[in-house]
Order: C-alpha cells, then sequence, then structure tokens
C-alpha cells in the first residue's frame, strides 16, 4: 500500500485578526497609503495570489525577509497560542505506517516552526515545506508550483497520496485541482462558503476521524 501524506496549516481567528492588522499596518507604512486603501490592496493580493507579501514583491519590491520581521516574527504568538493536548493526541492517532504528518504553510520557516512548538506539537512531524522568503520570485500555495515542491521535499510521486487540511479556501480548491483529497477546515463563527472548495469541509480538526478514517489507527491498534 502507498504510504499517504497528511498536510496540515494550523490558525486561529486571534492569530489571524492580529496579523492582519501588522499586514495592514505594512502597507500603510510602506508604502504610504491611507488606512481604507491599505485594507483594500491587501485584501486584492491574498486573493490574486494567495499571499499579501507575493503582491508587495511583484509591485512594490520589498524586501520579503524585512517584511516577515514587522509582520510574521512580530506576532505575539506566546500570548496567543498555548499547548494543545486534544490536537496532539489526533496527531498521535495517526496511523504512521500508512502516513507521514508534513508541514505545509505560506509563512516563513520561523513562523512555522514557532507555531508547532508553542503548540508543543513538533515532534509529530517529519518535515515542513514552507514559503521561502529569501528566494524570488515567491512560490506559495494555491500556485501548483508550491504543491509541487511540497511533494518533492516529503518525497512522494503520485497526488493520489496527498491527503491536505487547510483554513484557506482558495488553498483547497487549488489542491483539488491538482489531484489531492482535501478537507476545508471553516471554523466556528465562519460562514462556510456557498461552493465548496474541495471534497470535504469540516468544523474541528476532530472531524479528520471521519472524513480520512483510513488515515487513523483502529481502536485493535
Amino acid at each position: 500500500m502507498a504510504r499517504r501524506r497528511l498536510r496540515r496549516c494550523f490558525s486561529c481567528a486571534k492569530v489571524h485578526d492580529r496579523m492582519a492588522k501588522l499586514i495592514d499596518e505594512y502597507f500603510v507604512n510602506h508604502l504610504s497609503l491611507p488606512w481604507d486603501e491599505a485594507v483594500r490592496l491587501h485584501k486584492e493580493y491574498y486573493q490574486n495570489y494567495g499571499l499579501a507579501i507575493e503582491g508587495l514583491v511583484r509591485h512594490h519590491q520589498i524586501d520579503p525577509l524585512e517584511y516577515n520581521t514587522k509582520v510574521d516574527d512580530a506576532l505575539p504568538l506566546d500570548e496567543i497560542i498555548k499547548p494543545n493536548p486534544a490536537l496532539k493526541q489526533l496527531l498521535r492517532d495517526i496511523d504512521r505506517s500508512q502516513v507521514r504528518l508534513w508541514l505545509f504553510t505560506n509563512a516563513y520557516v520561523t513562523h512555522g516552526r514557532r507555531v508547532v512548538r508553542l503548540l508543543e506539537i513538533e515532534d509529530q512531524f517529519e518535515g515542513i515545506t514552507y514559503c521561502d522568503y529569501s528566494k524570488t520570485p515567491l512560490t506559495c500555495k494555491p500556485h501548483k508550483d508550491m504543491f509541487g515542491k511540497a511533494m518533492r521535499e516529503a518525497g512522494i510521486d503520485r497526488v493520489e497520496d496527498c491527503f491536505f487540511v487547510d483554513d484557506s479556501y482558495i488553498n483547497c480548491k487549488g489542491a483539488k485541482e491538482l489531484g489531492w483529497t482535501a478537507a476545508h477546515l471553516v471554523e466556528e463563527g465562519v460562514t462556510p462558503p456557498r461552493t465548496p472548495a474541495s471534497q470535504y469541509q469540516i468544523r474541528t480538526l476532530e472531524e479528520l476521524r471521519t472524513v480520512y478514517p483510513q488515515l487513523f489507527k483502529t481502536s485493535s491498534d
């Protein structure tokens, strides 16, 4: 049997809200924009490219690593993210004879590693694929090259063996279009999309036990 891979991007509303504010402030300060225009352009770049920083690099030649310092690494994650025993147990219950757990993030490597360290789940993953801010042009989800990068780095050849979880509509849509099996995490309080992004839509990560039952240990294990 081919070994299956499960991709997971972590998020929470507080992190998103604070990051969005820092990104908007970056647009204001570095592009000399009024607040409303900064918010609009931030949203436009995210919708067009999947990542606000890609629009900034493409159109304004900003330094991605300097942006990372001002935005991602400036987030007070220690105040927001706490250890999550339930999440850790969920990951432990995945059958490692069938699955390699692999982090897949549009953030820079420092942010991705900091999040899983604070959740105390960094030891559950075999590797990480991230948007490399040190190289231009930037490659990020939902671009097909980013999904290809993840497959190469995880050592997988078949799209049928990729199982993906993300809270981004466009990322899940892109994964499905490439042949991955995707579960769109629409967190509590978020309005579900009219058209599902991918094969599955979940409200909590615990629902992965139902939508991807083949990836979990059986009771007899």
